[in-house]
């Protein structure tokens, strides 16, 4: 198949680029346009002049190719003739002649006529060279989102917070930012802020799964709220160790305290004791605690299996 054909193939391709792919630049505004535009994305310039055949081919095939790519490169036409000052300060010599920037230096460029195969391998390299700006913006979140988990994890909240933050400011809707600010909150034990932050989400955010498990976090916070010191607590299971209110209690404070495992324990426990003690509220409280520490979590996983082994020895 011919390159000719080809084009006629794919004319539709550009339907969906941005109103500003193809645009006209002079001298005055080269500047801007060019070397203040390429910080954002690839911008390629086509210097032409009204002379020159070539051009007439090899402008409007660029003009394509660039629409094709939509809104990832930006082509700029210059036309010589009027901006003879500018193409001298920039040395061009022949035409067509085209020249690709990226953060504001030159990046690649040709001189003379282009197969059709030809202009499509030098604008996709262009467009590979500088890289996807959305992609760099996602991954850069990503890692950022991964480096504030880390740091939450570590004890470091002040710092955690900080990234979040960060997060929400490129991306106001990011749900997993908004849960791990939550959870900011809660390991300040400021479970007022967790609350009065998750509640002020729209019902669409609230109802993602981040911020589901953010949720069942808040509300354990507050459950806990309620129950005696541990130490209280463990004395009175040493005296009587059918008091299966108190090892629910003992359950939400060693939850409280981060001791995971020894709150699954406790709710296990009663579990085993009496399965349908207050409407099954121990193992309502342990789906609770495997909705907010979340399914990967290890406690969670461990807990599960023994809860199943139970529930269907």
């Amino acid at each position: 198949m011919s390159d000719s054909i080809i084009g006629q193939g794919q004319q539709s391709g550009g339907a969906n680029a941005p109103a500003d792919a193809v645009k006209d630049t002079d001298q005055t505004n080269f500047a801007r346009d060019v070397i203040e535009g390429s910080m954002q994305r690839p911008v390629i310039v086509d210097f032409w002049a009204p002379w020159c055949g070539p051009c007439k081919t090899l402008g409007p095939l660029l003009e394509q190719v660039v629409k094709e790519h939509k809104g990832k490169v930006q082509l700029v036409k210059l036309n010589v003739d009027d901006n003879p000052e500018l193409a001298q300060q920039l040395r061009i010599q022949s035409l067509p002649t085209v020249y690709a920037f990226y953060q504001g230096r030159p990046l690649d460029g040709f001189q003379g006529a282009q197969q059709e195969s030809g202009v499509r391998q030098f604008v996709e390299q262009v467009v590979s060279m500088a890289g996807d700006p959305e992609a760099q913006e996602q991954e850069a979140i990503e890692q950022t989102l991964e480096q504030a988990q880390g740091a939450l994890d570590a004890g470091e909240v002040a710092t955690a917070q900080s990234m979040y933050l960060k997060v929400l400011e490129r991306d106001e809707q990011n749900a997993q930012a908004m849960a791990g600010l939550i959870r900011c909150h809660l390991a300040n034990d400021d479970v007022t802020g967790a609350r009065e932050l998750f509640d002020g989400l729209t019902e669409e955010v609230q109802a993602k799964p981040e911020l589901e498990s953010a949720r069942a976090a808040i509300e354990l916070a507050e459950q806990t709220a309620g129950t005696g010191e541990i130490g209280e607590l463990e004395a009175r299971i040493a005296a009587d160790p059918g008091d299966l209110q108190a090892r629910y209690d003992l359950a939400m404070a060693y939850n409280a305290a981060g001791r995971r495992e020894e709150a699954c324990d406790q709710l296990l426990e009663i579990i085993k004791r009496d399965r349908q003690w207050e409407d099954e509220a121990a193992r309502t409280q342990l789906v609770k605690f495997f909705e907010a520490w979340g399914a990967q979590d290890p406690v969670t996983k461990s807990a599960r299996r023994r809860l199943s082994s139970i529930l269907f020895a």
